[in-house]
């Protein structure tokens, strides 16, 4: 372990982001899993189900503003969650 002050700050610094982190992209698989599961179990779409996909996306978009996700890796996401519901549309 460094006795440098700045390099004993950043590591801390280093492992509340890596907290902060892991709970932000813990709850967006978490809610995801819920979802497709969800999709898989009612064969109607209902509002129900649009109501939980945009929770999802503000999930998404948030961890995307603080820089948890990449913005392309917060696309794919939810261009997949829109993918499962279209499919279980038609």
């Amino acid at each position: 372990m460094s006795k440098n002050i700045s390099a004993i700050k950043k590591n801390q610094v280093s492992l509340r982001n890596k907290c902060r982190n892991r709970s932000y992209k813990s709850t967006i698989k978490t809610l995801t899993k819920k979802y497709i599961s969800s999709l898989n179990n009612v064969s109607s779409i209902n509002q129900s189900h649009m109501l939980k996909l945009s929770v999802l996306y503000k999930k998404i978009d948030r961890a995307v503003s603080k820089g948890v996700l990449h913005k392309n890796n917060g696309s794919r996401k939810k261009s997949m969650l829109a993918k499962a519901i279209k499919k279980f549309v038609s």
